[in-house]
């Protein structure tokens, strides 16, 4: 398999050094608010990068964290923690919101039948590994203390720029910190908060004898440590997380404990909602329930996703979704066509080209062309719902033997030219989702919708 690696710019061979213990790492959602389509795009991307890994016969050890502490809405050092803006916004605890915004969140992932992974992390479940790796940042000369929290010092990570390749020289210090003239570097950022005097912030823990909270890019470092180790095989993420968060983690976890930290970085692209930014105040944030209203399923939206690249530019529309719809009625219906014909075989060539487009880069839009044109087998529909996840078997069942006779009844009452009781027939077919296809070869049944 070939992948772009964020971390030498390039497209490289996958090359893992124990095949049967992939460790992957994806950061997740801070779980404040409901997730939108485009949330959920990366979710799918990454899905499909588990599943094509196993397809090609790796076995997975996937961690997803949930970010319920420490995520300010400025995604760096300053504003109000993410977690206690909608706790004010529902009238409820910080704890509440968490809890309930991860039951939703892990129920969505389910619904779109994405891959368990090994674990979902709730970062307030390792309060004391965050502690000790500021401990370790500490003992070791990379940190400093300002009166709102303790700063990881960048100049003292000489690789910091390397990864987003910023241009330290020329950053403008900006929103990111103006809040604190203590920094001594405009890159700094903290790795652990201090509940200021008269800050309302619930999710606190004594650290040093002073209240405070882990910093967001400090989580993901002690939960890959913790629960995958010293130097994972991929770490996934979104585009914004390369100049900030990720750049922020390496240097967190590669000044502590001396190793690299992941052999490759993937990131995936935003999604435009009708060639526009996807914001609130442009009523164009659409969640899965908002699909599911106009008549869309999530599998329809997860075949939409894949139909392009995880680093492509993504313009998402209703009319791209109702042909994506389409497109996986057709693919169900050719499902259908195997349970009527019993000569269709294996299309090893098929598969074969299948294979080689996921294993350059993901390429899941050329494996379906192939999909689009290759006659293909039970058996091989069965390997393309595993590597894509798209429920296409659960959604083509097979008819029962009561539907199979009233079929054979209308071909008994077109044969005897009673052309009324055959269109009666039909229409009775058609209230069960079944419409009835006159070819030279017979009847053909296929799924309406």
């Amino acid at each position: 398999m070939k992948l772009y690696n964020q971390l030498t710019k390039k497209v490289e061979d996958f090359n893992p050094k124990n095949k049967d213990e992939v460790k992957i790492y994806s950061c997740g959602p801070t779980v404040y608010s409901y997730p939108h389509i485009g949330n959920f795009a990366s979710y799918i991307y990454w899905d499909f990068l588990v599943r094509a890994l196993m397809f090609d016969g790796y076995k997975i050890k996937r961690v997803i964290n949930l970010t319920d502490v420490g995520h300010l809405v400025s995604d760096a050092d300053e504003g109000e923690d993410k977690l206690e803006k909608g706790a004010k916004r529902e009238n409820k605890t910080v704890w509440e919101i968490a809890d309930f915004y991860i039951e939703d969140f892990i129920k969505s992932y389910h619904t779109l039948n994405l891959v368990e992974p090994y674990k979902f992390a709730r970062a307030t479940n390792y309060i004391e590994e965050e502690e000790s790796l500021v401990d370790t940042l500490t003992e070791k000369g990379y940190t400093y203390e300002t009166a709102d929290g303790i700063y990881y010092d960048t100049a003292k990570f000489p690789t910091y720029a390397n990864f987003a390749k910023l241009d330290l020289e020329n950053l403008k210090a900006g929103a990111r910190v103006d809040f604190s003239s203590e920094k001594r570097n405009v890159s700094d950022f903290a790795v652990w908060k201090y509940v200021k005097p008269g800050e309302n912030h619930t999710m606190q823990w004594n650290y040093q004898n002073k209240a405070g909270y882990p910093g967001w890019h400090l989580e993901c470092s002690a939960i890959i440590h913790k629960e995958l180790g010293e130097t994972i095989d991929i770490h996934t993420g979104g585009i914004d997380h390369i100049p900030i968060h990720h750049t922020n983690e390496i240097a967190q976890s590669e000044a502590a404990y001396e190793k690299q930290m992941s052999y490759f970085w993937l990131h995936c692209d935003f999604i435009k909602i009708d060639g526009q930014k996807v914001s609130k105040s442009l009523g164009n944030v659409y969640s899965l329930q908002d699909l599911a209203n106009r008549g869309f399923s999530p599998m329809d939206f997860k075949l939409w996703v894949l139909q392009g690249h995880y680093k492509g530019d993504r313009n998402f529309t209703f009319d791209d979704l109702a042909a994506a719809k389409k497109r996986r009625l057709n693919w169900r219906n050719r499902i259908a066509i195997t349970y009527q014909k019993d000569d269709i075989k294996d299309n090893k060539e098929a598969m074969a080209e299948i294979s080689n487009a996921i294993n350059d880069n993901l390429n899941s839009a050329a494996a379906f062309s192939v999909i689009d044109n290759s006659e293909l087998s039970m058996s091989d529909w069965q390997k393309i719902d595993e590597l894509f996840g798209l429920n296409l078997i659960n959604d083509a069942p097979n008819i029962n033997e009561n539907i199979k006779a009233i079929i054979a009844a209308r071909k008994e009452a077109k044969e005897n030219k009673d052309y009324t009781k055959s269109d009666e027939i039909r229409t009775k077919l058609e209230e069960q989702n079944i419409a009835i296809k006159d070819t030279p070869d017979g009847q053909i049944w296929q799924y309406l919708n």
